[in-house]
């Protein structure tokens, strides 16, 4: 029969290898906030230059068709989709609080583009206004309204972007922040000294002297 020695030590688990499962999570959930939110606001930003109301006006006895695009029906999506990609970018170069109110402001900035996105769909204001000045007739309006799916394709954007700050405000804590390195505090930066002149250069002497340096000093 073999037994254990009791002074057989037991390995214990690495610190690296309990953080590195934490880290990749980090990153996974920053990518993909990274990716909704850019990919929402994205689509926001075409959806919204799209037609997403056609109709008719009577003008002489005939039918003149009208369309407008979602920009013309209301320019809030388009607006608030820039400040959520502010927003976004944002997030990377904040921490703490910061980043809490940040996060709050994509979400909110998703969520506005989605509703007022979703209010517009039927584009009907936009068209009598058309109408009334391609008639010449501020009493005129449209007829015969149709819409197309654009204004849900931005309202689907908007989501994508509100699923982004939602995201940061859960996750983002975890989430690293922009580097240290490419931040300036102000302080003055250390200067190296120079290296001592080599008898054997004539260039190192005279730089030297060019500094007001006896080069024979540590001769």
């Amino acid at each position: 029969m073999e037994y254990v020695s009791a002074a057989t030590p037991v390995p214990l688990p690495s610190p690296r290898s309990e953080a590195a499962p934490a880290a990749s999570t980090g990153r996974r959930g920053l990518a993909a906030a990274l990716l909704s939110g850019a990919l929402g606001a994205a689509v926001v930003l075409l959806a919204s230059g799209r037609t997403w109301a056609e109709g008719v006006a009577a003008v002489g006895g005939g039918r003149l068709p009208l369309d407008v695009e979602g920009q013309e029906v209301t320019g809030a999506p388009a607006a608030l989709a820039v400040v959520g990609l502010a927003a976004l970018v944002a997030v990377f170069a904040v921490r703490g609080t910061g980043r809490l109110l940040v996060s709050a402001l994509l979400a909110l900035s998703g969520a506005g583009a989605s509703v007022t996105a979703f209010l517009g769909a039927s584009g009907g204001a936009a068209l009598d206004g058309k109408a009334a000045e391609m008639t010449g007739d501020a009493a005129a309006t449209a007829a015969s309204l149709t819409h197309t799916a654009w204004p849900y394709v931005t309202a689907a954007g908007g989501l994508l972007i509100l699923a982004a700050g939602l995201l940061a405000l859960w996750r983002g804590r975890k989430w690293p922040a922009m580097s240290g390195r490419y931040e300036r505090d102000g302080s003055p930066r250390p200067r190296k000294a120079p290296a001592a002149p080599d008898p054997d250069r004539p260039e190192d002497l005279w730089k030297a002297l060019d500094r007001g340096e006896d080069p024979t000093r540590d001769a």
